[in-house]
Formats: C-alpha cells, sequence, structure tokens
C-alpha cells in the first residue's frame, strides 16, 4: 500500500509549511487535525501525523507503539514502509481514518487513556452522541 497519496502529502506539507510560519512571524504555533493516521496490522501501534517536513520523509505526529505511553514526536515514512511483519504484512495506512480533533486533543486522551486506539474510541463516541465521556484522570506523569 502507498502510504501516502498525493492529497495527504500536500496537506502534511501544508502543515508544515504553516507551523514554520507561524514560529517565523512570532504567531502561537497551528493545532492541526492529524491527517493520516498508520497501524500495525498484527498489533497496537499507531501513529497520526500532522506534518511532513522538507526532506519527505519526517514525519510530525502522535506515535503509540502499544506500551501505553503515546508521545508527540517524530518518526520516518520511510522506517514505516520497510517494516516487514509476519504473513507477508505491512504497516497500513487507515483509508477510512477521518477527524475533526486537533492533535493536542489527541495526544491527550491517548495519554490518558494509555493508547490511540483507546483515544479513538472514546473520541468517537463523543462525537456520535455529541455527549463527550469523561476524560480519564491524569497519570502520575502529570500531563494534564
Amino acid at each position: 500500500m502507498i502510504l501516502l497519496t498525493p492529497d495527504l502529502r500536500f496537506a502534511l506539507r501544508a502543515n508544515d509549511i504553516n507551523r514554520r510560519v507561524a514560529a517565523r512571524d512570532g504567531k502561537p504555533e497551528p493545532d492541526p487535525v492529524p491527517v493520516v493516521k498508520f497501524f500495525n496490522p498484527l498489533g497496537t501501534a499507531r501513529w497520526l501525523a500532522t506534518e511532513l517536513f522538507d526532506d519527505n520523509d519526517s514525519c510530525f505526529g502522535l506515535v503509540d507503539l502499544g506500551f501505553g505511553t503515546p508521545e508527540l514526536g517524530v518518526f520516518s515514512l520511510s522506517e514505516l514502509a520497510n517494516v516487514r511483519l509476519p504473513f507477508g504484512m505491512t504497516i497500513e495506512r487507515d483509508i477510512a481514518f477521518a477527524t475533526e480533533h486537533p492533535l493536542s486533543t489527541w495526544a491527550t486522551w491517548a495519554r490518558r487513556s494509555g493508547s490511540i486506539a483507546s483515544a479513538e474510541n472514546l473520541l468517537r463516541r463523543a462525537s456520535s452522541t455529541g455527549r463527550v465521556p469523561e476524560l480519564p484522570a491524569p497519570d502520575d506523569i502529570g500531563d494534564g
């Protein structure tokens, strides 16, 4: 599977450019919504990307390797593309992924619930019912 379509690549690059322009102009950093979600079809790892840097390989976003500690950071598209899983499987792009929630919301909910998958379920429920489920209590790290 192609990890990034031209449209996704364009949206990710635009977010990176907007962030750099805001920094240059001394404005608050934007809080974009994730553009794309990647996942391990045989495991719990997930990646939400909001930006693609000039090198067209490094992405910024929320990374959850399945250890209960989702983190904001940079990851490599080429490294994701080169992961070889059992049965000939690879890291996949969730073609149905769409969200209205900014990355900061995803990060807060994923950290407090322990995973991107848990946060996705909570946020989906909130969107479908119009009621925001109770946010899990802050953990000992003090990210809230």
